[in-house]
């Protein structure tokens, strides 16, 4: 594996909030300041991929960089604030804002779609960002959320991603909701998720019944995910670990420099 091949790996692996940090981490270990151009088509295939938000210049909320509102040449397009911006995947910063009007034959249903996601959205995560964009010669549709949480002070970081390809034609809504949460005191816990999600919502449905059925699939999945974590707690996770030594009873603590290690803790006889 070449060292290219090697450091994107390590950049495409990263955390939620935590690309600046590794990018340090790999800027110091290998003494090269210069490493980040080497890297560019990595960021940008990360960033692609986590649906990493950025604040416009002059604007108040946060735009999606994804792989579906991409223009080329650096520049993504954003339908609700109307405008297009150059976006560097290394600083995560936006420039160069311009105007854009969408143009396409089912910007109608684009604009719907946008206010009904942005409802459910606000009722179900705290803070999140969302877009939906014409694909496929504007034969079908991407909707895209993401919801991101950071809490570096207290070691933890997380990430909510849930994406669909919507087909007018023949009312197919397919694609998948990913959850990504690092935690890292003391100790190196990751969960990551993938759930992939096949409905049909009828042909030419309208805004409210896709994001109804999009509402219903990540309701469901929220819940599968608390039942799961309720069973690790009282299954799995007990089990790595014995409740009490082999003697059957509790170590007092305050007197365990006094303990014989072979005698008093592990049960054997002294001679």
């Amino acid at each position: 594996m070449s060292r290219t091949a090697a450091l994107s790996s390590f950049i495409e692996s990263t955390p939620p909030g935590e690309l600046a940090d590794v990018t340090k981490a790999i800027k110091s270990i290998l003494d090269d300041s210069s490493v980040a151009s080497e890297l560019a088509p990595a960021f940008e295939k990360y960033n692609e991929s986590q649906f990493t938000t950025t604040k416009l210049p002059g604007g108040s909320g946060e735009v999606l960089v994804s792989e579906y509102n991409r223009l080329g040449d650096g520049r993504y397009y954003d339908v609700e604030s109307q405008s297009s911006f150059e976006f560097d995947h290394a600083s995560g910063k936006a420039s160069g804002v311009q105007s854009y009007v969408l143009d396409s034959g089912l910007g109608d249903l684009v604009k719907s779609l946008v206010k009904s996601l942005g409802t459910h959205a606000s009722e179900h995560y705290p803070k999140s960002s969302l877009g939906v964009y014409p694909i496929e010669d504007d034969s079908q549709l991407a909707i895209v959320t993401v919801a991101s949480k950071y809490s570096p002070s207290n070691f933890w970081n997380g990430r909510w991603r849930s994406s669909y390809i919507f087909n007018p034609s023949s009312g197919s809504l397919t694609g998948s909701i990913k959850v990504d949460v690092h935690y890292y005191e003391d100790g190196n816990v990751r969960l990551l998720t993938n759930k992939d999600v096949s409905l049909s919502v009828g042909a030419n449905a309208g805004a409210t019944e896709i994001v109804r059925q999009i509402a219903n699939a990540e309701k469901k999945y929220q819940e599968d995910l608390n039942k799961a974590f309720g069973s690790l707690s009282e299954g799995a996770f007990k089990s790595l670990r014995r409740q009490l030594p082999i003697t059957r009873q509790k170590i007092e603590w305050e007197k365990v420099a006094s303990y014989r290690l072979g005698q008093d803790i592990g049960g054997g006889r002294g001679r």
